[in-house]
């Protein structure tokens, strides 16, 4: 049996959809019109439309996002709402908001999103119990822990594999919410985890000050691959609906090389939809915005991964300077250009950054010398050359056809046959002339017939008959070449694979008996099916508390104490110091707790 493995992309907008579609990307997720849990990214359903018709042109799945907790009064318009993306051809629906599971469903397929905090085997079985189709896991989960997961269930497996990271558990974190009013289980997440924040021990002593204590770095996953399939993963999934299209294209365009080569080392699997890309451009991530790179937990707790000194993007390293003058200064080896920014950390190990105003014999002169020493790091973060590639057209996506083109006494008959086996077939009757010169005559055929322009297909193979055709002219051909190949796209559109699958409640029990602010009950309908499934909820969404004092705000698997080396687990802890910690801002103090045994760190707002 051979396994389809999906590279799964962002879209902002449809038109970064269509442009992920292009690079490579077998499926991407959009925001629904309303209630995505990046409130900001949603699409019209015009534009939904539009990407997806342009997806499954090449057997790409769109998958909506429509995954906030909802109140009473927004169940019935998002019921509306999931029909429509139903009718237009949607091929998944990913929530978090368990109240819609108490309503009548239309037959799309389910996907449990990380918001749900999937994490453990038994959450992960009872989602599939009641119906899910694929749940997409918990970015802190390692490979020994998704391995368990695929061995206790059948479900499809999706997991982020590069981007952004929050540093609580999703669907976890109610920081923004609990100072802001603005909750990130309801898209609007102010994201107070890129703040910088103070560290005080038991005594108020300070450890570290202004310090972006909870701002990670960001997820790559691009070597680890090949272990995720091994685990069972089938979906691979890039963070970014807030994110421009020269980062999407770039970013799609890597991880499809990456997986393109597994494929092409491992017969037993394939891609899950059609096409090949051509690109113009070599793609490269550490071109784009990125925080500096980790692997989080994917081998488990073996690297720092927060970015204490910045919550900005530093790019690509380039090297040290290696000389200074009057105003300029080298680098042993760079393509840097005219308007490329770079950044730098200053003795104070602050981010401090300028533009390149021209390059000349080696040397580079910068818009500021300020801060510039020789040994000091530089980083790239603004590549002018490479984003100008990105914002062009950067390579098209072609699927494989072969034509068989027949003349015969007064018709020509000519049929395509693409990739997946769908065949076109279009017949002209004509009266061909006989040809003055027969390899012209059957050149001009070969010319005319594999010239695709701008259409979605390549010609692989085109075979004549009879060997020595009679002349016709060029607009006949390319007549019938358009409308094969218009045919064959209508047949596709028709042919496209869809899963429909009806949703039929059940009683399967909840693996846990009593719940609070944790589950995001945030409507009758949600209280209603924990009931239905055994569960008794003992406290709503902590969006519906009036105090949020004293409450849980974040719950993560990243842990102060080992960024700064003071675990009292590892060997190498520094030094010890007098507890509670706590993280203080301008306005609150968060008071920290620790589970040793399972390696978390719980966020408490004290005031």
């Amino acid at each position: 049996m051979v396994t389809a493995l999906e590279l799964l992309s962002p879209a902002g907008s449809a038109d970064i959809g269509i442009a992920a579609i292009d690079q490579g990307a077998d499926a991407v997720y959009i925001g629904a019109p309303k209630f995505s849990a990046r409130a900001a990214a949603g699409a019209s359903i015009s534009d939904i439309a539009r990407l997806i018709k342009h997806a499954h042109c090449y057997y790409a799945r769109v998958y909506a996002a429509l995954n906030t907790i909802l109140t009473d009064r927004e169940i019935a318009e998002s019921l509306d709402i999931i029909n429509e993306l139903y009718r237009l051809g949607a091929d998944g629906l990913i929530i978090q908001d368990v109240g819609l599971l108490e309503l009548a469903l239309p037959p799309i397929p389910l996907i449990a999103s990380t918001q749900m905090h999937n994490n453990t085997p038994e959450k992960i079985r009872f989602l599939e119990a009641v119906g899910f189709q694929r749940v997409i896991l918990a970015r802190e989960l390692s490979l020994v822990e998704i391995a368990d997961i695929r061995r206790n269930s059948q479900i499809e497996l999706e997991t982020f594999v590069h981007g952004a990271l929050c540093v609580s558990y999703s669907g976890q974190c109610y920081m923004s919410q609990a100072i802001l009013g603005r909750s990130g289980n309801r898209g609007v997440c102010a994201q107070p985890c890129r703040s910088h924040y103070t560290l005080t021990d038991g005594n108020g002593d300070k450890i570290l000050q202004n310090k972006y204590l909870l701002s990670l770095k960001d997820l790559n996953l691009m070597s680890a691959i090949p272990d995720l399939i091994a685990t069972g993963v089938t979906s691979f999934k890039i963070e970014g609906r807030y994110k421009g299209i020269e980062y999407v294209k770039n970013v799609t365009a890597a991880y499809r090389q990456v997986i393109d080569r597994f494929i092409n080392e491992h017969p037993d699997y394939r891609k899950s939809s059609s096409g090949k890309n051509a690109l113009n451009f070599l793609p490269d991530p550490h071109k784009t915005f990125n925080r500096g790179y980790t692997q989080y937990f994917i081998a488990g707790r073996k690297e720092k991964v927060a970015s204490l000194d910045t919550q900005k993007s530093l790019g690509q390293y380039l090297g040290k300077i290696t000389a200074i003058g009057k105003d300029f200064f080298r680098i042993e080896t760079h393509d840097l250009q005219n308007g490329d920014g770079l950044c730098f950390f200053t003795g104070q190990n602050e981010l401090s950054g300028f533009r390149v105003n021209r390059v000349e014999e080696g040397k580079i002169y910068p818009n500021s010398m300020m801060g510039l020493e020789t040994g000091i790091p530089l980083y790239r973060n603004s590549d002018m050359a490479f984003t100008r590639i990105l914002k062009k057209s950067s390579g098209g996506r072609r699927i494989a056809v072969e034509m068989d083109f027949r003349q015969e006494d007064k018709f020509v008959r000519l049929s395509a046959r693409d990739e997946d086996g769908n065949v076109a077939e279009i017949i002209k009757q004509d009266l061909p002339e006989p040809p003055r010169n027969p390899i012209l005559a059957r050149g001009q055929i070969e010319k005319q017939l594999t010239s695709t322009g701008n259409t979605s297909y390549r010609i692989v193979r085109l075979t004549i008959r009879p060997e020595q055709p009679g002349f016709l002219p060029a607009s006949m051909l390319n007549g019938i070449r358009r409308e094969v190949l218009e045919k064959l796209t209508s047949i596709r559109q028709e042919a496209c694979p869809r899963q429909e699958i009806p949703f039929t409640p059940n009683n399967t029990p909840y693996p846990e008996k009593t719940l609070d602010f944790h589950a995001n009950v945030f409507n009758a309908l949600a209280r209603q099916f924990y009931e239905r499934h055994g569960a008794t909820v003992a406290e709503p969404a902590l969006e519906t508390l009036s105090d949020t004092t004293g409450k849980t705000v974040m719950t993560t698997r990243y842990c102060i104490r080992h960024q700064l080396d003071m675990c009292p687990k590892l060997q190498q802890a520094l030094h010890s110091v007098k507890e509670p910690l706590r993280l203080r801002d301008a306005h609150h103090t968060y008071r920290l707790e620790f589970d040793c045994r399972q390696c978390r760190m719980f966020v408490i707002l004290e005031n």
